[in-house]
């Protein structure tokens, strides 16, 4: 990915992104100036400068701001300040961290000299000399500089434009040349678009930051020397050299905008990766609560108490009331802190590198500006005893770097802690510890005792001070394994974790942080207008459904109606007898009499609230977007995993499907998100345009496309289809699209991909690491429809691909549980292909190959809507991905699944070619297709057992590779990307086509009819094969018993012949019918052809099986007993008369 090139925003605009990351307050003068920082690698005491700058000077006085926002006006934040903050740390004397053992000697080792004011240093850039330790964070080599600027550090890393203006997720996101390279990092500024790359598509091995320079490149080929030189042999690498991963995360962090952080985080913790909680800002003494920035981090676990009702609970983490155990470090340790919490926190058949440890590749570089960085991860069950190592859920806080340097984030954690665990060597130590008083928590002492013993008098007087007792004393002996160890700290966390009462959320925690005057990065006037403003409108959601209602009715019955009449008119299904000019005027009447309907409406206090908002500046309008989707999520989730729960045992226990289908209806009603009020505006836009065009109303809401279009280019996906009344408000549709166009022009070629697949089989989360995107992914969500979203091309990569966006079309909904019961036509699917379809260049077709049906359902559906599609002279590229196949699968076994596939294919496309009377003979006739390349085998998401299981590096490799399948052809061949215009033509065009073809659309209703015609051809060989068998036998039967007198049969033996034929009749119809059942068995058991679409139809034949017997038996007993009285009455006549 190359480094961005700066955004050619408004200058007001580019204060208010600036001030993401940099919370408002009166700036320190040393803001621009080259500030030192001490990189020793063991006390980490570095110093911190003053903030990042704030961006929003311009235009605005920072005194505006909140009470809260205020409190970090001061550089340097409250609290005791060690005497030691402005010395150098002491030198470990060894150098290799197998011999460091903890020193219990009550004697004090000498520090060494001041080094020089700290704030005079700060400001004037004097070089502070020290010495460098080895500890637990870092155990990296000794670094001779202490001398460390941000700001040239940024430069190294070509970051050092974005500090003050932030990278943003269209600087991130757009489509460039390292898009698809898979070139290794050369040099230090490529290490921050390699770790991004690799993050947004949550890949696990993002913290890889190794460079390739060209000195460590030239060893390849024999030397021309032919004596042997072994020096190079016991060379260590200098890890100055290399950057830590803990430097390049914290660099991004500084420079990227609350959007771009929000994504790292969410990303970071999908990889199990910590998220930062405090953010230091290296150049000052200052650091920033990143409460926004975990926000969109939502995650679900298993307590022990919903361990037997298998149910599990889902909340945004930064509301989750949790205990929180922190790990510090005091002094110099030889135990590894990172490593050991690593340990601590996975078992033995999950294992997982959480906390970036010096064991780890570029691990033990220096830090740089990360020291005073604190993470944070979550242990979360799973509710499998037998996995579980905590049974609650716990957060676990990890401060880099030694506490003496950063008394602000001790004094964080130990009021937001139900715990903390000090690493630490020196028994010393102790004794300045003793004298912080943060101690509003436990405190366990850790360390490594080795054959060294205590000075037992002076650790019982530093454990009183501390009042602590020896349970809160965890020492590692020198024979002692370290399993033994770590399961002696687990059960200490444990007790914490099952004892404790204090429990935190992260949204809390800013209380804390206020009073330590710790900046929150929500803490600034944009961010929280925006919040307000989505307060006003979500603080009154009592019911969705009552919301909807009231607050946005014009999407409701209304516009369901009216799409029903815009059918109507076009297909005229009700026409009968009548007129069709009278049908249409009639029609249109109607249409008009509804959109009054709708204009008589006042606006209401919801939509009014949001449309104002949409009218901030633009980072105020993000931002509100975003608090909005956050809130109507929060709300949603709650109702629909009550539902989904009710819904799931009634489909299995009930039988009553009146009483599933309205379930189903609660479900869409229940569901709300920002796309509900987006809708409104539409319907709104669209019934003004009946109003006469100087209408106020009119004239009011006119700017509504111009504010969508915007939110397209800033990243917001927009709706084109609603699923919930399957219809697309045309108007308010090609309005938006043509002021994009505007927007963008001359620039405006698109290359469109679009995405097919059932509901819930991972296709959101496909598309979201492919690109980076956020389509929604909740479980919560059932949102049916189809959204777009742009994606920039780079400018240096346009020629290259011949398009200026890449347009992603996510269609949601297909074959989803609420659809199945809801839309009784059972067209809308189709319908959603066939338009999508249309609108592609390329279309991906999502397979959950382990359900055949579900999948020869998608693919029927898919298949339909290539058909129709290639009535407009268009023929999209189809790829086929098939997801949760094992990484094992070997490749002959994938090369079956092409070849099965293909052949499928290709039978389905001849009988849907059939039912439609088209000509293709196979599935090439109509798509570009090619098995070889167009079939991606992606193995399952999770790496292991969630919630704790990092996501699946084949998973990410897997969607990188098809990523790249999309891009690169795009180099060599001309896919026809079209501009914005066409585009919006072409939607109209289908759309007016889809609406006329009626019941044509309805394709697996013709599937069905083809289906169902094979099976009643069959039935009706059987059955027929069997009344002509019945009735050959009753025609048998009538002749033995009129041929009585042959047989010389008396009155009371012709009685006992049909008796007898009676009986056998019995045996025959029973033996007739169960080989016809047994035939129905043997039918609807075939896993081949179209039988799975007919399996509603078997109970209806096999009671038409019962009906024809009890028919025929009927038939038999009435011919027998006419037969034996033709009989008698001529025996009477022969022997009375």
């Amino acid at each position: 990915m190359d480094s961005p090139p700066p955004t050619t925003e408004q200058s007001s605009t580019d204060c208010c992104q600036g001030h993401q990351t940099d919370p408002p307050g009166p700036q320190s003068s040393t803001d621009d100036t080259n500030i030192q920082q001490n990189t020793t690698n063991g006390n980490d005491k570095g110093q911190r400068d003053s903030p990042p700058p704030t961006t929003e000077q311009k235009g605005r006085n920072a005194g505006n701001c909140s009470a809260d926002i205020c409190q970090g006006d001061q550089t340097d934040p409250p609290g005791p300040q060690s005497s030691t903050d402005d010395t150098n740390s002491q030198q470990n004397t060894t150098n290799e961290r197998d011999k460091g053992q903890m020193d219990f000697s009550s004697s004090k080792t000498e520090q060494g000299s001041n080094a020089g004011d700290c704030a005079a240093n700060r400001c004037q850039g004097d070089q502070m000399k020290g010495s460098q330790s080895l500890t637990d964070d870092t155990n990296s080599q000794e670094n001779t500089t202490n001398e460390i600027n941000l700001e040239s550090f940024l430069k190294d890393l070509g970051l050092e434009q974005h500090y003050r203006k932030k990278l943003s997720l269209q600087n991130i996101l757009q489509i460039d040349k390292k898009t698809i390279d898979d070139e290794p990092a050369k040099c230090k500024s490529h290490l921050p678009w390699h770790f991004l790359k690799k993050l947004m598509m949550v890949n696990v091995t993002a913290r890889n930051v190794k460079y390739d320079s060209d000195k460590n490149s030239n060893d390849d080929g024999m030397s021309e020397n032919t004596e042997l030189d072994f020096n190079d042999l016991f060379d260590v690498a200098n890890s100055e050299d290399m950057v830590n991963p803990l430097d390049v995360i914290t660099a991004l962090f500084l420079c990227s905008d609350g959007f771009v952080q929000q994504q790292m985080a969410l990303k970071m913790s999908m990889c199990q990766f910590p998220v930062p909680l405090l953010l230091p800002s290296c150049d000052s003494q200052q650091c920033t609560l990143m409460l926004w920035a975990m926000r969109d981090i939502v995650k679900q676990y298993r307590p022990e108490a919903l361990s037997e009702s298998k149910d599990f609970t889902e909340e945004r983490i930064v509301l989750s009331n949790l205990p929180m155990v922190s790990f510090v470090r005091l002094g110099e340790c030889s135990l590894s802190k990172s490593e050991t919490l690593n340990k601590l926190l996975s078992n033995s058949q999950q294992y997982h590198n959480i906390f970036v440890h010096h064991n780890m590749e570029c691990g033990d570089s220096p830090r740089r500006i990360s020291n005073g960085l604190t993470e944070i991860t979550w242990y979360l069950p799973c509710g499998n005893k037998n996995i579980d190592i905590f049974s609650q859920p716990v957060a676990v806080a990890n401060l880099r770097g030694d506490i003496e340097s950063f008394e602000t984030q001790y004094a964080f954690l130990c009021q937001a802690s139900a715990a903390v665990f000090v690493f630490l060597d020196k028994l010393d130590d102790l004794s300045r510890l003793s004298k912080k008083q943060h101690h509003q928590t436990q405190i366990f002492l850790v360390g490594n005792i080795g054959d060294k013993f205590p000075d037992v008098t002076f650790l019982n007087q530093v454990t009183k001070t501390l009042g602590l007792t020896k349970n809160n004393l965890l020492f590692k002996k020198n024979q002692e394994n370290y399993a033994n160890f770590i399961k002696r700290l687990r059960e200490a966390v444990s007790k914490v974790i099952s004892k404790t009462e204090r429990k935190m959320s992260i949204e809390q925690m800013a209380n804390i942080a206020h009073e330590l005057r710790i900046w929150v990065d929500e803490d600034f006037p944009e961010c929280q207008t925006a919040k307000q403003h989505a307060d006003a409108i979500t603080a009154e959601i009592q019911d969705t459904l009552t919301f909807k209602e009231e607050q946005l009715p014009l999407q409701g019955q209304i516009w369901k109606e009216l799409t029903s009449l815009e059918k109507e008119e076009f297909r005229l299904q009700k026409l009968g007898s009548e007129n069709i000019e009278k049908r249409k005027s009639d029609l249109k009447e109607k249409i008009d009499t509804l959109r009054q309907n709708q204009n008589s409406k006042d606006f209401s206090n919801a939509m009014k609230s949001f449309i104002t908002a949409l009218s901030l500046p633009q980072i105020e309008r993000n931002y509100f977007l975003k608090w909005m989707q956050i809130y109507l999520d929060d709300v949603s989730r709650i109702k629909l995993s009550e539902l989904r729960d009710l819904y799931e045992e009634k489909r299995k226990s009930s039988e009553n499907k009146e009483e599933i289908k309205q379930l189903d209806q609660q479900l869409t009603n229940s569901s709300l998100g920002t796309e509900h009020f987006f809708r409104e505006m539409g319907q709104m836009y669209e019934a003004s345009r009946f109003l006469p065009e100087t209408d106020p109303s009119r004239q009011q809401l006119k700017y509504l496309p111009e504010l969508c279009a915007q939110l397209l280019m800033d990243g917001f996906p927009f709706e084109l289809v609603d699923g919930d009344a399957s219809n697309i408000p045309l108007q308010w549709v090609s309005d938006v699209l043509s002021q994009l166009n505007e927007i963008v022009s001359p620039k405006n070629k698109i290359l469109v991909v679009t995405v097919l697949g059932v509901q819930s089989t991972g296709k959101s989360t496909l598309l979201n690491t492919m690109f980076g995107v956020q389509f929604a992914v909740s479980c919560g969500r059932c949102t049916r429809g189809a959204f777009m979203l742009l994606i920039k091309v780079h400018e240096e990569f346009k020629t290259v691909l011949n398009c200026d966006f890449i347009v992603i079309i996510d269609t949601e909904g297909l074959k989803s549980l609420e659809g199945a019961q809801l839309n009784k036509n059972r067209d809308y699917d189709n319908k959603l292909a066939t338009l999508v379809v249309g609108m592609s260049n390329i279309t991906i077709t999502n397979l959950a190959t382990e359900n055949l049906t579900e999948m020869k359902d998608i693919l029927q559906i898919v298949l339909h809507a290539f058909l129709r599609v290639r009535e407009i002279d268009k023929k999209p590229k189809c790829i086929f991905v098939h997801q949760n196949v094992s990484s094992a699968a070997a490749h002959e076994k994938n090369t079956q699944a092409q070849d099965h596939l293909l052949k499928l294919l290709n039978e389905l496309t001849q009988t849907i070619a059939q039912t439609d009377q088209k000509e293709c003979k196979s599935f090439s006739d109509i798509m570009e297709y090619n098995p070889n390349t167009g079939n991606f085998f992606i193995p399952g998401l999770w790496n292991g057992n969630p919630p704790m299981a990092p996501v699946n590096v084949g998973y990410s490799e897997a969607v990188y590779e098809l990523k790249k399948s999309l891009i690169q052809p795009m180099e060599n061949v001309d896919f026809g990307a079209y501009s914005i215009c066409k585009f919006q033509s072409c939607l109209k065009i289908l759309w007016d086509a889809i609406k006329h073809e009626n019941l044509l659309l309805s394709f697996r209703d013709s599937l069905e009819t083809v289906a169902h015609n094979r099976l009643r051809t069959e039935f009706e060989d059987w059955d027929n094969k069997f009344i002509n068998e019945v009735k050959q036998w009753i025609t048998d039967a009538e002749t033995k018993i009129s041929n009585r007198k042959s047989n010389n049969l008396t009155k009371s033996e012709t009685k006992k012949l049909v008796k007898a034929l009676k009986k056998t009749a019995t045996i025959m119809l029973s033996d007739g019918e169960r080989k016809i059942l047994d035939n129905l068995t043997q039918y609807f058991s075939q896993t081949e052809g179209l039988v799975h679409l007919v399996t509603g139809y078997r109970e209806n034949y096999e009671k038409k099986v019962k009906k024809d017997r009890q028919g025929l038996e009927k038939l038999v007993n009435t011919r027998l007993q006419m037969a034996e009285d033709i009989a008698l009455k001529r025996y009477y006549r022969q022997n009375y008369v």
